[in-house]
């Protein structure tokens, strides 16, 4: 959540049209309306969370249904997108991140997206998994995604929207 309202923030201050969703099981989104998007999301167990797996379902549902995604997805001009999560890795670290950014944008890699960047941000866990942050190869992780992470984030945005 940190990361998306921060992206969200950058993008507004920096003059650009912000329409901000929160991945839901209902979410319809027609994403070809749009010529940037941004799909973030936590990384369980390698991949996204539930919500933004159905998401992905359903959009490859949709557009395959309606003829969208074809054969050698040929590129859309103008259609960019920016994959992100935020992982505590207790295991392996980015690595474990990684799966879940490439899961993500498939499907606008089927659709002729072009996959501007692909971000993995460090993020504490939470609920049952809290003492995890304490541990692994990335040391203590609490309060993670932290201001530096966000300094970063809006760096990022900046970057990406002005190549």
């Amino acid at each position: 959540t940190k990361v998306a309202e921060k992206i969200d923030a950058t993008l507004r201050e920096s003059g650009h049209e912000v329409e901000t969703m929160k991945v839901t099981a209902n979410l319809e989104v027609d994403v070809l309306a749009f010529d940037y998007v941004f799909l973030g999301s936590g990384v369980y167990e390698w991949l996204p969370g539930q919500p933004v797996i159905n998401f992905v379902k359903n959009l490859r549902r949709r557009y395959a249904d309606d003829g969208e995604i074809k054969p050698s997805s040929p590129k859309l001009p103008g259609k960019r997108a920016v994959i992100y999560c935020t992982y505590g890795g207790a295991h392996t670290g980015v690595n474990e991140a990684i799966p879940a950014t490439k899961y993500m944008g498939q499907i606008f890699e089927h659709l002729g997206f072009e996959i501007a960047a692909e971000w993995h941000f460090i993020g504490e866990y939470h609920g049952r998994y809290q003492p995890m942050s304490t541990g692994g190869r990335l040391g203590d992780i609490r309060g993670r995604p932290n201001e530096a992470d966000l300094q970063e984030v809006a760096e990022k945005v900046r970057g990406i929207v002005q190549s």
